[in-house]
């Protein structure tokens, strides 16, 4: 009972199709167990490339994706100042930071707007949309270590990766998140999913 309770705390019934809903996982092997995880994780970050039905995500909720893409994301944004006391610490934190006060931010807005979202489902959605940030930074930091990140059609070239990724994750975002929004009330709605995945397109392209 124990172990139900802590689970149901940090993620949702994870349900992966063509898998069998089995509520005794207790005595199954742990390699089965990641298996499952990764499959749930992998079908999530699938429908955020390729948008659909947003049904998956804020029904069977998880938090793995959205720490792993925080964590790659806090790594490849840290910067590399000559202080070695302050390299990179503020922006590490500065972006789980964004990532839960935004998500609460977005909650919020839309409780007060009667929309439908729960706070971890609002985590869930943000955090995997984030994936196309997550690869424009990582695309944006490969062409600084080699070199490329000089110039300016280097810069013009970054900001429209960027550009890019910032759009994709907002219309991901958009399609899973219409189910909860107040049918007259989109714009107002959306504004503050705008917002949040501005913040992080601009940490990315300006990262050092």
């Amino acid at each position: 009972a124990v172990v139900s309770t802590l689970s149901t705390g940090i993620s949702g019934n994870i349900f992966v199709p063509g898998s069998d809903n089995n509520d005794n996982t207790l005595d199954e092997p742990v390699s089965t167990t990641l298996m499952r995880d990764l499959r749930a994780v992998g079908s999530k970050f699938y429908h955020v490339l390729i948008p659909r039905d947003g049904s998956l995500l804020l029904q069977d909720w998880d938090l793995w994706g959205p720490l792993l893409l925080c964590t790659l994301l806090a790594i490849l944004l840290q910067g590399h100042g000559g202080d070695s006391d302050n390299d990179g610490g503020p922006q590490f934190a500065q972006v789980f930071v964004i990532i839960w006060v935004g998500a609460a931010v977005v909650t919020i807005n839309s409780k007060l707007l009667d929309g439908k979202l729960s706070f971890f489902q609002s985590i869930c959605v943000l955090g995997y949309c984030v994936l196309p940030l997550a690869v424009a930074a990582v695309i944006v930091k490969i062409t600084a270590l080699v070199g490329l990140k000089k110039g300016l059609v280097a810069i013009i070239v970054d900001f429209i990766i960027v550009a890019l990724a910032f759009v994709w994750s907002m219309f991901a975002a958009v399609c899973f998140l219409k189910p909860t929004n107040n049918p007259g009330k989109k714009i107002i709605s959306t504004y503050p999913v705008g917002l949040f995945y501005f913040v992080i397109a601009w940490l990315v392209v300006s990262q050092p």
